[in-house]
This record gives C-alpha cells, sequence and structure tokens, in this order.
C-alpha cells in the first residue's frame, strides 16, 4: 500500500532492522511494484559551472571555496544537444542539466535554457533540470517547454540542515518543490548521507520525502564525494552498507519511486552496487562525470549491466504506467 503517513517511529523500526531482512524486504516491495531487471540510466551534464553564491558544505562549485573546479559560463544550445545526443546513443533515457545557480532569474540565460529544454525534448529523452530556487511561473514555463523532470534535493533533515547550508532555508527548498509539482512536472529530490548527519537525521529526511502530498518520482540517494577545498573534504567515507540501509529503506517508503544510487557510485564496486539494485535502486547517472566529480564510464556501466542481467529502461516509463492507472479507475 502507497502511504504518505509514515511516523516518525515506524521508519526507525524499519532502517534499523538487521541488514539481510531490510534487503529481503525492501526486493519483496521492489518485485512487487517495479521490474527488478530494468534500471533507469540518467545523464547529468553541467551546463554552467562554479561560481556560486551559495554555502552547501559538500559543493565544490561554491564560490567561496576553493577547489579545482573552474568556472565556465551557460553552455551554447547547440553544444548541450550534441552532449544529449551522445547520451540517447549510448543508452540514456533521461538527461539532466545542472547549471550552478541559486536561483531562477527571468532573463536570456533562462530563456537559452527553455531552448535547451525544448531540444532534448524533442529527441524523445526525458529532460530534467536542477537549476536552484524556481518561481512557480518559472516552473510553468519549463512545463511549456516540454521539461519532464526537475530536481531539487533536502540534502538531509530539517534539524541538521543548517549545520550545511545557511545561504537558503529548507522551506525555500520546500516551495520550489510544491512549484514544480503544481506546474505538472515530475519531482526528483532525495538527500545525501556522510555529511556528519546522524542515524536520526537520516530517518527524518526519509519521513519528509515520504510524507510528502506525493511521493517525488524519482529519489535520489548520494554517498558525498569529499573534495578538496571544501568544508567536508576530511570526513570519513560513506560505509556501503549504509548506502544499502539508506536505498532499501526508501524502496520500503516510496515503492514506486525510482530509488536513484546516485554521487559516489565511482568509489563501489561491482558487488556493491549489486546490493544496491537488490535493495530496491533501478536509477543510475552515467557517464564519466557526475557534474563536477567522478562516475563509472558508459562502458563500464554496460559491462556491469550484462553481468548482472540488467536492461536500461525505455523514456517516459512512468509516465506511461501513470497513464494505463488511470485509464483502469
Amino acid at each position: 500500500m502507497i502511504r504518505n503517513n509514515w511516523r516518525k517511529e515506524e521508519i526507525q523500526e524499519i532502517y534499523e532492522l538487521p541488514l539481510l531482512e531490510l534487503v529481503y524486504q525492501a526486493a519483496t516491495v521492489h518485485r512487487t511494484y517495479n521490474n527488478t531487471a530494468e534500471v533507469q540510466v540518467c545523464t547529468l551534464l553541467s551546463v554552467k559551472t562554479g561560481g556560486c553564491s551559495e554555502d552547501c558544505s559538500y559543493c565544490p562549485q561554491a564560490a567561496r571555496y576553493h577547489t579545482n573546479v573552474k568556472v565556465h559560463p551557460l553552455m551554447q544550445t547547440e553544444e548541450v544537444l550534441q552532449y544529449a545526443e551522445k547520451a540517447k546513443l549510448a543508452g540514456s533515457t533521461r538527461f539532466c542539466m545542472g547549471a550552478a545557480w541559486r536561483e531562477v532569474r527571468d532573463n536570456r540565460d533562462f530563456d537559452r535554457v527553455l531552448d535547451m529544454v525544448k531540444g532534448v525534448n524533442a529527441m524523445g529523452m526525458e529532460v530534467c533540470c536542477t537549476l536552484g530556487m524556481l518561481t512557480e511561473s518559472q516552473a510553468v514555463k519549463l512545463a511549456d517547454a516540454g521539461l519532464y523532470a526537475y530536481n531539487h534535493n533536502l540534502d538531509t533533515s530539517p534539524e541538521f540542515y543548517t549545520e550545511i547550508i545557511s545561504t537558503r532555508t529548507y522551506d525555500e527548498r520546500l516551495n520550489t518543490l510544491g512549484h514544480v509539482r503544481r506546474a505538472g512536472i515530475s519531482v526528483c529530490c532525495g538527500g545525501i548521507i556522510g555529511l556528519g548527519e546522524t542515524h536520526e537525521d537520516r530517518i527524518n529526511m526519509l519521513q519528509t520525502l515520504s510524507t510528502l502530498p506525493e511521493h517525488p518520482e524519482s529519489v535520489p540517494i548520494n554517498a558525498l564525494v569529499r573534495v578538496k577545498g571544501t568544508p567536508l573534504e576530511n570526513n570519513p567515507k560513506v560505509d556501503i552498507w549504509d548506502m544499502v540501509r539508506m536505498i532499501a529503506t526508501a524502496r520500503i517508503l516510496m515503492p514506486k519511486s525510482m530509488v536513484r544510487l546516485s554521487a559516489g557510485r565511482a568509489e563501489m564496486s561491482i558487488p556493491e552496487q549489486a546490493f544496491c539494485f537488490m535493495a530496491g535502486a533501478n536509477s543510475i547517472f552515467a557517464g564519466d562525470k557526475l557534474l563536477t566529480t567522478p562516475n563509472p564510464s558508459f562502458e563500464e556501466d554496460n559491462a556491469m549491466f550484462g553481468l548482472l542481467g540488467l536492461n536500461a529502461m525505455e523514456a517516459f516509463r512512468g509516465a506511461k504506467l501513470k497513464a494505463q492507472s488511470l485509464e483502469q479507475v
């Protein structure tokens, strides 16, 4: 049963199950609601890099941190569409464009992003953006251009949030999610582990996500990528079993959502990633870069898919399934 009224005590009980029992329960839920042989392959391109005014402690694109990330202005539409075409040929069905902005402004850059969205949509790919905060009218413009999904992560729990970000509030993040939802765009929203948060913070973040009026269609679970020059560069590496536990709990709480194995995958072995898929992950980012951090190549992922018997999911599968279920009502 799909629920949006999960209590913290219920989530904690699931999260603290013995690991193999938790994975078994999550795998059972996953098998009930999804095709476990299919994984959505997405590509994320940084279309505007660095120079961000935010102070997110994990992010190498913040202007105030001294990292190796070089500032690049917004790419030209034709160049972005060439990247999208290459991603499609390599097997990606969703193309996400990220811009290091605090918020979208109504200017020529936003007009160019709208053209990018139209171009990728015309290729038959699901097009996603992550551009920072949006107003309701901007969300409508993106929807009219053909945007399929918008990513705006909560990052962590409401209680721990101010420890890692001071330039944007938790409520502002939730407001953007509301604008996206009302515009008819699917929501991609998850978080990061390894920021220094407690297990309670992870449970609280999962409660926030799973008690939204509608579950996010996509829930990325990221492991912190420690980048030299950021305040979190010396944090310990995220334990793989913490990732598995988060993915499995998210799968049980949000059975139909795409649970995305996201940042940190470059440091995982194939057996470790296989455990994540077994626990309910059914989406990955492919390509050498994840915005500015390393990621496995298409070739490596294709080899892993062949070994594990996984197939790339077709585009717009979620929309088709939703339409079918509405027809049955």
